[in-house]
């Protein structure tokens, strides 16, 4: 293991990602997505708010890392003096609520400028980044108190996924996992507390369009519209007015540490 450069490795397998499903990486995919996404989130059990439960009081700040529809952000303000929504996709954001303690920020992370919080989290954000030790630094550097990571180490629970096993027999190109996280911190000289969650995920459309579109981006090479509109078909099931595939239950990680001293 000491002879793996696992920042080197995590970029490579971003790298990778990118090159199967390109438009996923395109701005306007999440700008689409976020119906879908809000829908998909709203009703999921977050046992991540329950593991900053420690840390909250009415007199802290936060910084909320790729924000988002604010899934985090919104009942967070409700515990705490301000948060801080960073998030760069138009469609995301729409779905924020106005609220007096939240500012919203429309940029990515890297080019956010952001006044350090006491608390800064990052859920489910880090897959596409190609170089994330700028990233993590940033993360590192704008909090006082406490960072908290977060990041699958489950296979992608996504439709697109199971389809791609349908067409093609194989299951793409892959995602960074918390473990590959959990190492390149330590090659960062970072050595955090690690918790785990499991929940169960859901994906849900409005109809079998959003669908079709949500999944094509996500597939990447090699896809094949009727074969794949009918393979939908067969995973999804309807739940009233929507269509659902289950994802079955997700096993993420949670890295956390108090920020080094600079």
């Amino acid at each position: 293991m000491d002879e793996v450069d696992w920042i080197k490795r995590w970029g490579e397998i971003v790298e990778a990602r990118d090159k199967q499903a390109a438009r996923h990486s395109d701005s306007g995919y999440w700008d689409r997505r976020a119906s879908s996404y809000a829908r998909s989130t709203q009703s999921r059990v977050d046992d991540f708010l329950r593991l900053l439960e420690p840390y909250l009081s009415a007199r802290k700040t936060l910084i909320d890392v790729g924000a988002g529809t604010g899934r985090h952000t919104v009942p967070l303000a409700e515990r705490l003096e301000w948060v801080t929504a960073v998030e760069p996709s138009e469609g995301m954001r729409s779905h924020i609520p106005t609220r007096d303690n939240i500012t919203v920020i429309a940029s990515s992370w890297e080019d956010a400028e952001v006044a350090p919080a006491d608390l800064v989290i990052c859920s489910h954000v880090l897959y596409g980044i190609a170089d994330p030790v700028p990233f993590v630094t940033k993360l590192e550097r704008s909090a006082r108190e406490r960072v908290f990571v977060v990041m699958r180490e489950s296979d992608l629970p996504h439709p697109a996924a199971e389809v791609r096993r349908r067409l093609q027999r194989d299951d793409g190109v892959r995602l960074p996992r918390f473990s590959e996280l959990f190492m390149l911190l330590l090659q960062m000289g970072i050595a955090p507390d690690v918790d785990f969650l499991r929940y169960p995920i859901a994906t849900r459309y409005s109809d079998i369009e959003e669908a079709v579109v949500d999944v094509r981006a996500m597939f990447g090479d090699g896809w094949d519209e009727d074969a794949g509109r009918a393979a939908l078909a067969e995973i999804l099931r309807r739940d009233g007015d929507q269509l659902v595939y289950d994802g079955g239950i997700a096993l993420s990680g949670v890295a956390h540490w108090q920020p080094r001293k600079s």
